[in-house]
């Protein structure tokens, strides 16, 4: 597998770096969404 993108490596690689930090900062907003919505949810089965 070739990883040597020539000139255009400069503008590919951060793209791809960029786009995995998106993924990664959405998949964590989501667990930590759910967390906080089971909480509400345990909060008012409780009441």
């Amino acid at each position: 597998m070739n990883f040597d993108l020539g000139p255009y490596g400069v503008y590919i690689w951060p793209a791809y770096g960029i786009s995995a930090l998106a993924l990664i900062g959405i998949t964590l907003w989501s667990v930590i969404g759910w967390y906080k919505a089971k909480a509400a949810l345990a909060k008012l089965e409780q009441k």
